[in-house]
């Protein structure tokens, strides 16, 4: 069985680090007494990977992961307690860049979650997400699509249609058609999830804001550019009201917007935007 690594220079100073290493020797000490022990020491594992992981160690969240699957796989363990191990390793890797080695570890947690039932199956629908996220990255938008697809289900069974989860799939889907070439299905699904983050969030949330960005870009693609300006105008309208807590996003979606602007010639207008933002993003 792999062993705890040593404590790194960065970490061993750690309280709450020192606490789980703590508890994780405690635990292996307790199983080479009582075997029946096993499930104690996969959840202590579960919470120095996590302490690990928090304190930007990757690579000894990662050990102290595969460890507990190890000790998991040779033992009869609670399903939950494997299930939020794979979640845990399958997001450690794909957030540090390794997305084609998460996805056996996406996909075995999604089935324990799934066959847990009951809230697990909002977890799974959440990590379906995750899973679609790096297929699209991959290029893989059939299988993307697939996985959009079966999250937005369970969220729209377990939470109804108004749910800011149901609106987040709605505006990843609408990313996904957008980048294989769909416009015209990436307008329909950044609508439909605009419609509920107003009902849900209401006209001046942050989330809004974004929504109107994307289903500017639709329209612009579509050459629909009235209705691509003024959704732009809107989303940096709320934007702009939050500064200085939105200024990355307000930069962000004036840029897209002053793209537009001069594809379109509209020179004056640009002009005048230019201005406008950095005259509010000075004052930030």
């Amino acid at each position: 069985m792999t062993e705890t690594p040593a404590p790194s220079s960065v970490t061993d100073s750690n309280p709450a680090l020192q606490a789980a290493r703590a508890a994780v020797e405690a635990q292996r000490e307790a199983v080479r007494e009582f075997p029946g022990k096993a499930p104690a020491l996969v959840r202590a594992l579960q919470v120095l990977g996590d302490a690990l992981r928090d304190a930007g160690d990757a690579a000894g969240a990662e050990t102290i992961y595969l460890e507990a699957l190890e000790a998991g796989e040779k033992l009869e363990l609670p399903a939950d307690a494997i299930a939020n191990v794979r979640t845990s390793l399958a997001t450690l890797l794909d957030f540090n860049g390794r997305e084609a080695e998460s996805l056996p570890y996406y996909e075995e947690a999604i089935g324990n979650h799934e066959a847990l039932g009951g809230d697990n199956l909002e977890v799974a629908a959440q990590l379906r997400n995750n899973l679609a996220m790096t297929y699209k990255n991959m290029g893989k938008f059939a299988l993307a699509e697939q996985h959009y697809l079966r999250s937005l289900e369970t969220l729209e069974n377990k939470r109804g249609r108004e749910s800011e989860s149901v609106a987040c799939v709605f505006n990843n889907l609408g990313s996904l058609y957008y980048a294989a070439g769909f416009p015209d299905q990436a307008k329909e699904m950044f609508e439909d999830g605009l419609k509920i983050r107003l009902a849900v969030l209401g006209d001046k949330h942050r989330d809004v804001a974004q929504s109107l960005c994307n289903l500017g870009t639709a329209c612009h693609e579509l050459k629909d550019n009235e209705a691509a300006q003024q959704h732009f105008e809107r989303s940096l309208a709320i934007l702009e009201a939050q500064l200085p807590v939105e200024a990355a996003s307000y930069e962000a979606v004036g840029q897209d917007y002053l793209a537009m602007l001069d594809v379109l010639g509209e020179n004056a207008k640009a002009t005048a935007f230019q201005k406008r933002m950095e005259k509010a993003l000075a004052a930030v």
